[in-house]
């Protein structure tokens, strides 16, 4: 019998640290107690939203009036070169355990936050590397109407795309494990690059509350700005994307504050929560942005963060 508690507190179990209460909420270690969970939240015609990590996400300061189910499911084998993993697993200790076992292919991933889960809903990636690239299979809960049914999704089902995936357009989904492929590496190399990233992260992404990059990159169609871009940054825009932070910054907005979060100086696709921000913080600010983007550069700008009960 799972514990369903009420009004609990969803800013501590977040990397923003902002958000209310959820009116009622669950922690499920595994598919039976998840389907309890399920259960619950049918009898009471209550939402649900499902919970990992805590980053990308951002809370209203109502909270949700719904079930939120944390999955904290963590089991994992390696394969060979495989590493079947379930959702609940925190993507360092994947990226972790590839390392102890000289396995590369996700070296990238180091210093991401959240779990496997949030990871290949959301096809994560930095630094060359996303989840599409390691992906095998995914095993998910497909909920329709009354009726439950796990499916495996091979790769070319999950439908990857930028920060996208099929998971995350198509409503009543809930990722299980995944099934990741990497190949046979040296450990030293493996290490050696995971420490490459993890300086330049160290480098250009701020400490403190933060729910990691707010926007996505977008694909940019004013030339002006993209040669502008080419020439204070010496690389060219892969695909006429250009970086948000990038973007954010040439507009002005580095360390803009709207009561309690600031664009960070450090890196403008990053907001940074003083300890005192609201949700109505983050929404005006980031409005502000887009606003400026869309009317001065006639670029629309997407958030990458998922609004939560607004």
């Amino acid at each position: 019998m799972i514990d369903i508690q009420k009004n609990i507190p969803l800013a501590p179990l977040t990397t923003f640290k902002i958000g209310g209460p959820a009116k009622f909420f669950a922690e499920v270690k595994n598919e039976t107690e998840l389907l309890e969970a399920l259960d619950f939240a049918k009898e009471n015609k209550l939402e649900i939203f499902m919970l990992g990590g805590g980053s990308n996400i951002l809370f209203s300061d109502k909270g949700f009036d719904g079930l939120v189910i944390r999955l904290l499911n963590t089991k994992y084998q390696i394969l060979n070169t495989k590493i079947e993993c379930d959702a609940g697993l925190q993507l360092s200790e994947v990226v972790k355990l590839a390392k102890e076992n000289s396995l590369t292919g996700l070296e990238w991933a180091v210093g991401i936050p959240g779990t496997v889960g949030g990871a290949v809903r959301g096809n994560a990636g930095a630094f060359g590397g996303e989840m599409a690239n390691n992906v095998e299979s995914v095993r998910a809960l497909e909920i329709s109407g009354n009726r439950t049914n796990i499916v495996e999704y091979k790769k070319a089902d999950c439908n990857f795309s930028y920060r996208n995936s099929f998971f995350k357009e198509t409503p009543g989904m809930i990722v299980l494990s995944a099934k990741l492929k990497v190949t046979k590496g040296d450990k030293e190399a493996i290490e050696k690059r995971m420490q490459e990233i993890i300086k330049i992260r160290t480098e250009h992404q701020p400490k403190g509350f933060s729910s990691g990059s707010v926007f996505k990159n977008p694909i940019v169609e004013n030339q002006e700005l993209l040669e502008r871009f080419a020439k204070d940054t010496g690389a060219k825009a892969k695909d006429d994307v250009i970086p948000a932070g990038w973007l954010i910054e040439e507009a002005g907005f580095k360390g803009k504050k709207i009561g309690g979060v600031m664009v960070s100086e450090k890196h403008a696709n990053f907001f940074i929560n003083d300890g005192t921000a609201t949700a109505e913080d983050v929404i005006i600010l980031a409005g502000i942005i887009k606003q400026k983007l869309r009317e001065h550069y006639d670029v629309p700008i997407k958030e990458e963060i998922m609004y939560v009960g607004f």
